[in-house]
């Protein structure tokens, strides 16, 4: 899995209990996705052990992802 800098030294210093399978998971079976102003791209899913759905969100090259945190307010 690529990464930007800012989710190896900030996101998961933040959330270490993300687990990467749950990352590559919501990449791989979003139920919902939307591009950004800023053109980086959104994808959520629900994870069961978090209870929660994950949203993480990737570059424009939708391979490199930049952060993950679950989101709250997140309405299917």
């Amino acid at each position: 899995m690529k990464t930007t800098n800012y989710f190896t030294t900030s996101v998961m210093v933040r959330r270490p209990y993300l687990k990467a399978e749950w990352i590559e998971y919501v990449l791989s079976n979003p139920i919902r996705t939307t591009v950004q102003t800023n053109r980086r791209i959104s994808r959520w899913a629900f994870i069961s052990e978090l209870d929660k759905y994950l949203r993480v969100v990737t570059e424009p090259d939708g391979e490199t992802v930049h952060n993950a945190f679950p989101d709250r307010g997140f309405k299917p």
